[in-house]
């Protein structure tokens, strides 16, 4: 097949070059119109119950992630000339287009009894521009006089004040969401240079806005970052400026692919997705510094171009297949997760790591068939001191420290256990961003003020129309509120318990002593006073209940708290949530951006297990098909079962927790460590042919041989796989220094752990069925000379490819 392959690729170079590059064209014409993801990521599937609670929530009561905060604290608030323009802040934040609505102290609302039309009627607490400090103390004093706003826009012993901005949810989930929130910082920023007031920003649709800010441009950075790497290690490696740049083309290539792809599936670039081009640029340079160092292993043993390209693909063909195959199912597996996000990564990941595979091996021997030969200056790499010594190292460990390898061994896999039994899974809404970054200090800022920003609902339905306004039923709302006051990861709750307390207020002229529930008779004579409820215009009332006046809401705001806080939370709440709320009466959910996530989380961490579980199966199949032996599938996986072991451990000595960013890291780096043990046992069968049975020569042998692409190859995915170290995401960091830290343990796994196992268990583990497989990775030496077409002749005097020849060696 390989024989066939090699005189398609060379006959047909002209042809396959504009296939592949009229191929491209199109795709980067497809990539101009891939999109940012603006939208929050779905991660629990439709059909939950958890989902579909809340999606019912939503439609009745709106996003209750659509508020973007404001903050300031300063006791200057007090003064006139701050808070005044505070106050002209506020209207003018109101202009910017996007902005639906807004709440702060130089706007509030309060109800005021209109005895004309005996009504309850929704006003401003006041509606011009303080002109003195006597108003501005006014205003203070009247703010203070509705417990309504208790801690929610004020804070009194902190001076801190918030402004709540109600945003487009069709704004914040496209692009325009960029200039609305960049309008609003640019109108702050022209108060904070005036009176030298820091102005802290934080809810759900800043935090996504600024996320989708950093993905944009780590996009463009790690691409550049990756390329510029790959440049200098190809450099250092080969020394030769076209082992340089035919290798950047095909990842170059790779990239308009991976972009036109995601364009072709309509998916958009997400935090996941956004890492692929890099991520491909380091898994293609890959590919093309093993093809390109086989080149001139074959060209500098018979300086024949031609044969050297042939052999290439010959030799390395199909293990490179594999090891391309094996990488692509670590990937490919979050397909079956059955979350959206997870499913366009692996898909996306999974095609195009097996496409930059195949343009590998075909642009290579064509570019290099159309260049000179390699001068000796560019073979030195194959005898790299450095790299002989790290070899010879390792088979004299191999020969003489086998004992003390498996001590080593045994030793790390202690201390795996006891730090495994260290990891905990958690994770929050806020995860990745690094503590000092500004996102980051500014929620920190909301949660000492104001408790946080993070939302947490519990829905109610009365099961009857006109429910929620019976006061039994406000009383047992009232009587939660009093539970959940009680948790200080909790802002004091609004639900239409504090708008009843609020009307009783308004009633009594705006006595701050009748803040209270209305008592039986009160009630029924306010309920005549409550206006209709317009779905089409936001009021406080229908903010909190539905036309029918059947269902409710409770609302707080919560810190960023993880989600073992978020269910032990949760878990304590029911009980006292059925306690309060008959089960034959009233349907109490507890919902929100907070629960979702939290059953999200434990969904997604769920499924990667179950994922890791099937790449697991799915690579030792592969195996299985390449050795033929169940023990040899044993040995092979083993030494890569050890470095993830090593990086779960890692991950609980340091307190790394298992989230859905930290789990996709084992899955992903099996399928590419798992390369190393397959190019070693794949020689190594070889070598046993050659050596008729002889297991130590055939070990040792194998070793000798494939150290160089081991050390080769693992130090290019360490280099590149440590550039993401430098991400502003948690999870994108995490991905870069624990994939580096199981490859490295997974390269000194390979090269000393798998031979000595060999050689320990000798001909137990080496079986017949070992030398019979399925898949035969062959060194076709003896298949070249008698089918490849006559080398001899195929170069002119320049070391180019003579077609003519080509096309008489076929008839």
């Amino acid at each position: 097949m390989w024989t066939y392959l090699v005189r398609f690729i060379l006959r047909n170079r002209l042809v396959n070059l504009v296939i592949i590059f009229g191929l491209t064209a199109f795709m980067a014409y497809q990539a101009r119109k891939v999109e940012m993801s603006y939208e929050f990521g779905r991660v629990l599937p439709s059909n939950d119950p958890t989902s579909i609670t809340y999606e019912k929530f939503k439609k009745v009561f709106g996003e209750d992630g659509s508020v973007l905060f404001l903050g300031i604290q300063d006791p200057r608030i007090l003064n006139q000339e701050v808070f005044r323009d505070w106050y002209k802040l506020t209207y003018r934040i109101k202009q910017v287009d996007g902005v639906q609505d807004v709440v702060s102290i130089g706007r509030m609302f309060h109800l005021v009894k209109n005895d004309s039309t005996k009504k309850l009627d929704f006003k401003l607490l006041y509606n011009k521009e303080p002109k003195s400090q006597k108003e501005v103390d006014s205003i203070i004093n009247l703010i203070l006089s509705y417990p309504f706003y208790n801690g929610f826009l004020y804070n009194k012993e902190t001076y801190a004040t918030i402004m709540a901005l109600t945003i487009d949810k069709n704004k914040i989930d496209s692009k325009k969401r960029f200039k609305l929130v960049d309008d609003i910082t640019r109108t702050c920023e022209e108060f904070h240079a005036k009176h030298n007031i820091k102005v802290h920003y934080s809810g759900l649709p800043y935090i996504r806005t600024q996320t989708g800010k950093k993905i944009e441009n780590e996009l463009y950075w790690f691409t550049f970052i990756a390329l510029l790497v790959a440049s200098i290690v190809l450099f250092i490696y080969f020394r030769s400026y076209k082992a340089v740049f035919i290798p950047l083309i095909i990842v170059g290539i790779g990239v308009v692919w991976v972009l036109g792809t995601m364009s072709l599936f309509k998916f958009k670039i997400t935090m996941l997705t956004g890492v692929l081009p890099p991520l491909l640029i380091i898994i293609g340079i890959e590919n093309c510094i093993f093809l390109i160092n086989k080149y001139h292993f074959e060209y500098k043993a018979h300086q024949n171009k031609v044969k050297a390209l042939s052999r290439m693909i010959q030799k390395a063909g199909l293990a490179t297949l594999l090891t391309n195959l094996t990488t692509a199912i670590g990937f490919g597996i979050f397909i079956f997760t059955r979350n959206r996000l997870m499913y366009e990564f692996g898909l996306v990941a999974s095609i195009n790591i097996m496409i930059i595979y195949t343009f590998s091996v075909f642009l290579i021997p064509i570019f290099f068939s159309y260049l000179n030969p390699p001068l000796p200056r560019h073979l030195q790499h194959l005898d790299n001191l450095n790299i002989q010594k790290l070899v010879n190292k390792a088979l004299y460990i191999v020969q003489n420290k086998r004992g003390v390898v498996f001590t080593c061994t045994i030793v790390l896999v202690v201390i795996s256990i006891f730090g495994i039994s260290r990891l905990n899974t958690t994770g929050n809404i806020v995860d990745d961003i690094p503590v000092k970054d500004p996102l980051y200090t500014d929620l920190m800022f909301f949660e000492k003020n104001f408790k946080g920003v993070m939302p947490f609902e519990i829905s109610i339905d009365t099961k009857k129309k006109r429910g929620v306004m019976q006061l039994s039923t406000i009383k047992k709302i009232d009587r939660l509120q009093d539970s959940l006051k009680k948790y200080p990861e909790f802002s004091s709750p609004l639900s239409i318990a504090e708008v009843a307390k609020f009307a009783k207020q308004a009633f009594y002229n705006g006595d701050p002593f009748m803040y209270n529930l209305p008592g039986s008779n009160e009630m029924i004579f306010m309920s005549s006073y409550i206006p209709k409820i317009d779905n089409k215009k936001r009021t406080i009332l229908n903010s909190f209940i539905d036309t029918n006046m059947q269902l409710t809401r409770i609302s707080v705001q919560m810190a960023n708290i993880g989600t073992n806080d978020i269910q032990r939370i949760k878990d304590d709440l029911e009980p006292k949530i059925d306690s309060i709320f008959d089960n034959k009466d009233y349907k109490v959910d507890i919902t929100g951006t907070s629960v979702v996530f939290l059953e999200g989380t434990k969904y997604l961490i769920g499924n990667l297990l179950q994922s890791f579980i099937l790449a697991l199966i799915l690579i030792s199949i592969i195996m299985a098909l390449l050795f033929s032996s169940f023990r040899m599938v044993v040995i092979s996986i083993i030494p890569n079962i050890l470095p993830l072991l090593a990086t779960a451990a890692m991950m609980g000595f340091i307190g790394i927790a298992i989230k859905p960013t930290t789990i996709v890291i084992f899955s992903i780096a099996l399928g590419i460590s798992v390369d190393n043990s397959i190019l070693f046992l794949s020689r190594y069968r070889q070598y046993l042919r050659d050596t008729k049975w002889h297991i130590r020569e055939s070990v040792l042998g194998a070793l000798r041989e494939t150290g160089f692409s081991m050390l080769y190859s693992s130090s290019v995915l360490c280099l590149g796989f440590c550039m993401f170290i430098f991400s502003s995401f948690g999870g994108t960091q995490s991905l870069g220094y624990l994939i580096t830290f199981t490859l490295f343990v997974a390269l000194g796994s390979n090269l000393l752990f798998l031979p000595s196992l060999l050689l320990y268990f000798d001909n137990k583990a080496t079986t017949k069925a070992f030398e019979e497989p399925f898949l035969e990775i062959l060194d076709e030496e003896k298949d070249i000379d008698s089918d490849e077409p006559n080398a001899e002749n195929q170069n002119d005097n320049n070391g180019n490819i003579n077609n003519n020849n080509l096309d008489k060696s076929k008839s």
